[in-house]
């Protein structure tokens, strides 16, 4: 479902697409609001809720770049779309330890464009 830098992730149990525009609004000397759009921007919330320690270390190892290019499916688009996205926090909740093997639950980040 999505690719980083061209290597397919795990697929999240949840996928949230928000589309943010970049603006600069003010007000002139009528009182009309006048706004310009400098760019329209994509943040995809990812989460999954269950992972294994060496698919959660792959995802993580996706994702340490500054910068890096995410394919995703676009709900405005209706196709895939490319774009180069930054990680935000990146959050894991051990659930259990296991003959010396960790798994991993609610792992979640936000992927911003660029």
């Amino acid at each position: 479902m999505i690719k980083i830098n061209s290597v397919a992730i795990p697929t999240p149990s949840a996928f949230q697409v928000g589309i943010q525009d970049i603006s600069k609004a003010e007000r002139n000397a009528n009182g009309l609001m006048i706004i310009e759009r400098i760019a329209t921007k994509r943040k995809l919330e990812l989460s999954w809720s269950y992972l294994s320690q060496s698919s959660l270390a792959s995802l993580l190892q996706a994702v340490s770049g500054v910068f890096f290019t995410v394919e995703y499916p676009d709900p405005q688009d209706g196709a895939l779309r490319t774009g180069t996205f930054y990680a935000g926090d990146r959050n894991a909740g051990a659930i259990d330890y296991i003959n010396g093997v960790m798994r991993y639950k609610d792992i979640k980040f936000n992927l911003v464009e660029r």
